[in-house]
């Protein structure tokens, strides 16, 4: 049963059809920032799915490099975050000047990156990624004999361990997700012994090493709503919980850890997106000269995959 939109739900939804937007909401934002979401989904997932719209206005709750990248993929349309700080400490740990020096050290090496990082660093990649492809992308550049992956060290021991690949890793990591130690885990599968684990790769591999799957945020979503099993245990931000329980009411979810929690991912609230709509801002804008580029990368992942 859906949930009946809250007096601000309704002024949001008044105003975006007024302004042509199309609200998206990354799967770890708050319960009522998801109910009045036209799509919910992963970072990627989202802008692909609002460049195919026919919305003028994407107005995007997540964090900067998520805005930043429905800019790169819709360059006509306008982006907008209802609170321009939310950013992400993951993308933040690397900056496009840092990367072109590890390129020079690296001249034969193939650069792939993460989706989780600014337009400029991906204007620096030859291929993005994200946690559902990595593998793929990687098992399809078998012919490089380098590769820099960049930036999160754990999904990138997650990646080299499924691919036997050796790579030149960037120390990077998220904040949130190492937060879920194998303790909690062990605690939730005591409570809970029938319960299914389900993990982030961002998590630490002592984590990921106890998981019965280590997936995306979208995969989750997936294999939660395929399996037979009736209860799971959630380890990643656990903003994710909502939606899991609300897409299978029928199913139990326990997060492994209450306090992997983003607070930047937590700064979108209602009021907030009224503001946006109401006064059209703030504005992501990603310079054409590096938006080009950024692109090249993505695409070139789709290619892939």
């Amino acid at each position: 049963m859906t949930k009946a939109l809250s007096p601000l739900g309704q002024k949001i939804r008044e105003l975006k059809k007024k302004r042509n937007a199309v609200i998206l909401a990354h799967n770890y934002q708050l319960p009522e920032v998801q109910e009045v979401a036209d799509f919910r989904g992963d970072s990627l997932e989202l802008s692909r799915v609002a460049a195919k719209t026919d919305a003028e206005v994407i107005v995007f709750c997540g964090v900067y490099f998520m805005a930043e990248t429905a800019a790169i993929l819709s360059p006509q349309k306008k982006v907008i975050m209802p609170d321009i700080y939310a950013g992400c400490p993951m993308a933040n740990m690397l900056k496009a000047d840092e990367l072109k020096e590890l390129k020079k050290g690296h001249p034969d090496a193939v650069v792939l990156g993460y989706v989780n990082t600014s337009a400029e660093v991906k204007a620096e990649l030859d291929y993005c990624c994200t946690s559902t492809n990595a593998i793929a992308v990687v098992n399809a550049l078998r012919d490089r004999k380098e590769i820099i992956f960049v930036p999160d060290k754990y999904l990138a021991d997650f990646v080299a361990k499924k691919t036997g690949r050796k790579m030149i890793i960037w120390d990077g990591f998220c904040p949130t997700h190492i937060k879920i130690l194998p303790e909690d885990v062990k605690r939730e599968k005591k409570f809970h012994p029938f319960a299914k684990v389900m993990v982030h790769p961002e998590c630490l591999p002592q984590v990921v090493s106890m998981a019965d799957a280590v997936i995306s945020t979208s995969q989750m979503a997936k294999f939660a709503k395929e399996s037979e099993a009736t209860e799971f245990i959630v380890g990643t931000e656990i903003g994710l919980v909502y939606r899991l329980k609300k897409d299978n009411p029928k199913k139990e979810f326990y997060p492994a850890s209450e306090r992997a929690v983003c607070p930047n991912m937590k700064r979108t609230t209602e009021e907030k997106i009224v503001s946006a709509l109401e006064e059209m801002k703030e504005e992501v804008r990603v310079p054409e000269d590096i938006r080009i580029r950024a692109k090249k990368s993505i695409d070139r992942m789709l290619e892939i995959v």
